[in-house]
């Protein structure tokens, strides 16, 4: 029987065939990083709990896109995407009660993923050596901007100076022109692919070892991470720096991105042969006469290095005349690995991606029913499930405080009255 009156007891529904079902996670993090570490673990069965700000929330919930463009903290699509599959609670840990409880919630859970300053987290008695006393099992994965150790480990940061300090913004836009951030946030979700990755490792190593262990993620260092093989290598080999390419990338041309009828085209055919079928489609049948005739076209690297300009220019009036569905069927039927660049529509009206069941449909209590991104990848055995939508603001009180941590229902209100959750 539920000792809280108000809201029903929900039933924790959990897959035995997931492949995470039984790992208990708590996540204290806001916006992206920490958020979609949560939601990769959440998607394949792990129960993860999400620790909000009373009164507020995470701030995603600030953020946009909203259902007919009216703010709403429990619409935010971004919200409700990065917060599917979890429960939520609400609690103040800037309390000593609060911490108390969170260090109750954290003696039987298996991972804590936080996105807090090192400093503050020591502050409040929740860093990592701290936590360990409470449950030598726990594993910590903290995700910020410039890790936990090293000169910058307590500055605040954000995705474009994590990618700047990375060294990846300097390899982004026009050459010539000034670096560019990457889009979409891309460092926030590649930081929290590798959380969550290390969070796995972490518990494969828990099983000999018996202990947790401390998961220190850097965003500037997964963006350094991610260019190693040869921007990183080639300065340390060669003193090479990398300068900025814009829609192309160095080495064998094709490799670019161009305009056609009706959007663009990525265009790469790393093969001579690819390449010499796609200039006879431009020709019908055969390669340009001006390609032909022309020694400086005969060697491709030669092409990319000095000539690029001058031969998007040759292939343009052939690109505009043809749509990118065009370009794409006929390129095809050659196996010429060309391909449509995709705007939003028809990424989410895409053939190969229904066929694959990638988007799926979740009704919210107050967003509605909402179609959403699915999962990245697949598991033949114990697959990938949106089994609830993302957590009202303290949704999850009730269940969690009263059924679980056993207090009252009066306690629970002295709780609310003073702020603590």
């Amino acid at each position: 029987m539920n000792p809280c009156s108000g809201w029903p007891i929900i039933n924790i529904i959990t897959m035995s065939d997931k492949a995470l079902t039984g790992l208990k996670v708590v996540e204290l993090a806001e916006f992206i990083a920490g958020p979609y570490c949560g939601k990769l673990l959440a998607d394949f069965g792990a129960e993860v709990l999400k620790v909000e700000r009373p009164g507020t929330g995470d701030e995603a919930r600030e953020r946009g896109p909203f259902p007919g463009h009216v703010p709403d903290p429990e619409k935010s699509g971004l919200f409700l995407y990065l917060n599917a599959n979890k429960l939520g609670i609400t609690l103040n840990i800037e309390t000593a009660t609060g911490r108390d409880i969170l260090k109750k919630i954290l003696k039987t859970a298996d991972v804590l993923v936080e996105d807090q300053p090192p400093a503050r987290m020591k502050a409040l008695g929740l860093d990592f050596e701290s936590l360990r006393q409470v449950n030598p099992r726990l594993i910590v994965v903290s995700i910020t901007a410039f890790g936990q150790s090293g000169p910058y480990k307590d500055y605040k940061g954000y995705a474009i100076n994590a990618s700047a300090l990375g060294g990846q913004s300097v390899c982004a836009g026009e050459m010539g022109r000034e670096p560019l951030t990457p889009p979409l946030c891309l460092g926030h979700y590649q930081s929290a692919t590798a959380g969550a990755t290390a969070a796995m490792g972490a518990i494969f190593a828990r099983e000999q070892s018996g202990r947790g262990q401390h998961v220190d993620i850097s965003e500037a260092q997964v963006w350094a991470t991610l260019h190693t093989g040869n921007q990183e290598t080639s300065f340390i080999l060669h003193g090479m720096k990398r300068i900025r390419w814009g829609h192309r990338t160095p080495g064998i041309y094709p490799y670019t991105i161009l305009p056609c009828q009706d959007g663009f085209m990525s265009m790469i055919a790393i093969q001579g042969y690819q390449w010499k079928r796609f200039l006879e489609l431009m020709g019908n049948g055969q390669v340009p006469e001006w390609y032909s005739t022309e020694p400086r076209y005969q060697d491709r690297r030669e092409i990319s290095l000095k000539y690029a300009d001058e031969m998007d220019g040759r292939l343009a009036p052939w690109l505009t005349s043809h749509s990118k569905a065009e370009i794409y069927k006929m390129c095809l039927e050659k196996k010429v690995p060309f391909a449509p660049v995709r705007n939003m529509e028809e990424v989410v009206n895409d053939a190969h991606l229904a066929f694959r069941d990638y988007f799926v449909e979740v009704d919210h209590p107050a967003a509605g029913k909402l179609k959403y991104p699915g999962a990245p990848g697949r598991l033949s055995e114990t697959p990938w499930a949106m089994d609830r939508p993302a957590p009202l603001l303290g949704q999850h009180n009730e269940e969690i405080y009263c059924r679980r941590l056993g207090y009252s229902s009066e306690e629970l209100e002295a709780l609310r009255n003073g702020g603590i959750i």
